[in-house]
């Protein structure tokens, strides 16, 4: 099949997803055309049908009602369709298993189901975080005595934020062969005003040290937070100190949960790279997982949780999205309940039938916990004389009237 034969300039496998939509739609948008193929048949059929997003990412809605509709973006549901994409980008996701071990063999199983639908003239380029070695592995796995063309080219935007991402940060661009560096620097270079070249091993250890370091951050601060708390002192208060016209200390972050799909995933996976001797990767997730555990046995020396009302504000893992994969409010509640909590969940954006609005949660609960901090709780108000677990300080509570 000739470049002309190709019925679309890009299909993305995984598609309807939160890596895949947004570039779908980035490129759809720049005149490209596209397809997104996914196996999700719900999802495929309200997104064509209502041209919205299925899940928040700002910026996005109006560029998916135009490109759907200019025709310059499409959805399949059959596989076969990668056949007819000139560029092929993998965007399916790479999760771990239940030993926090990658499970690679999904990753390759699923890629092995489009091999008979793909030549050796397309580029193939992954998109997905994966586990060292990968592209190599698929190559393997398509025929190694083959000219496959085959990239990596890992997303780094924060969720929610990809349509402003995508056109403001440089891409890191790698392959097998200077042929498929060359047309995957050209066809991200349609997007990014930076290309960076690098090999394949230094792309995909730049993916996990970038997420690992992250997730050490809040590891950091989570760990200074429960010092101070535990010697009675505010750490707010000593966090704003320390970083007051003092640059080095610039990207402290404050504390708070460290959840979502991919920073644990992702250190996890440097860890059984590293033969498991990330003993700084393994340190975080004990402190990150342990925090929620943290806040309910300092709790359980105030009150006997099995007679307290608890509401947690916010069950998305980050703010003001409504992504609830892998979020440590849930663990949170898990605890509480286990201990014998009445506790009440609330988000502004997750959508839940047993999810009580910001105001009820307020007037039930004698506890409050603001685990998320979504715009919306900004300056609310808290009554006087309730418990109020805020590390982001923007609540307000009333004072106690003398």
């Amino acid at each position: 099949m000739s470049q002309k034969d190709y019925k679309f300039d890009v299909v993305i496998i995984g598609g309807l997803g939160h890596v895949g939509l947004p570039l779908g739609i980035t490129f759809a948008d720049i005149g490209l055309k596209v397809c997104l193929y996914d196996v999700d048949a719900k999802r495929a059929k309200e997104v064509e049908k209502s041209g919205t997003m299925p899940f928040i990412e700002y910026d996005a809605d109006p560029v998916l009602k135009k490109t759907l509709k200019n025709g310059s973006l499409k959805i399949s549901l059959d596989p076969s369709i990668v056949g007819q994409g000139r560029n092929i980008i993998v965007a399916i996701g790479t999760p771990i298993d239940e030993y926090l071990n990658p499970e690679t063999r999904f990753f390759l199983e699923s890629m092995a189901k489009f091999q008979p639908y793909l030549n050796e003239e397309q580029l193939i380029v992954v998109r997905s975080t994966v586990y060292p070695h990968t592209c190599e592995q698929i190559h393997k796995l398509f025929g190694k005595n083959k000219k496959w063309k085959i990239a990596y080219c890992p997303e780094r935007i924060v969720q929610g934020y990809a349509m402003r991402e995508l056109k403001t940060l440089p891409q890191l661009v790698s392959g097998l062969s200077e042929e498929a560096c060359d047309e995957a620097a050209e066809l991200f270079g349609k997007l990014s005003p930076k290309i960076i070249r690098v090999s394949v091993g230094e792309a995909e250890l730049a993916k996990l040290f970038c997420n690992a370091w992250r997730y050490i951050q809040f590891s950091i601060t989570n760990q200074f937070y429960m010092i101070s708390h535990n010697f009675g002192i505010d750490y707010d208060r000593v966090r704003k100190a320390m970083m007051e016209g003092y640059g080095r200390l610039s990207s402290l972050p404050g504390p708070g949960f460290a959840a979502g799909p991919c920073l644990l995933k992702d250190t996890m996976q440097l860890s059984a790279f590293s033969g498991n001797e990330f003993i700084l990767g393994h340190a975080a997730m004990m402190i990150n997982e342990g925090f929620p555990n943290f806040i309910v046995r300092n709790l359980s020396k105030q009150y006997n949780l099995s007679q307290t009302k608890v509401g947690i504000l916010g069950m998305a893992f980050k703010a003001d999205i409504d992504d609830v994969r892998d979020s440590l409010s849930f663990k949170l509640g898990k605890i509480l309940r286990f201990h014998g909590a009445e506790v009440f969940y609330s988000d502004e954006f997750a959508q839940n039938p047993d999810f009580v609005s910001k105001e009820k949660l307020v007037k039930l609960s004698e506890v409050i916990i603001v685990a998320v901090p979504h715009s919306a709780y900004k300056g609310l108000t808290i009554p006087a004389g309730k418990e109020v677990i805020d590390l982001w300080g923007i609540t307000k509570q009333e004072k106690v009237k003398q």
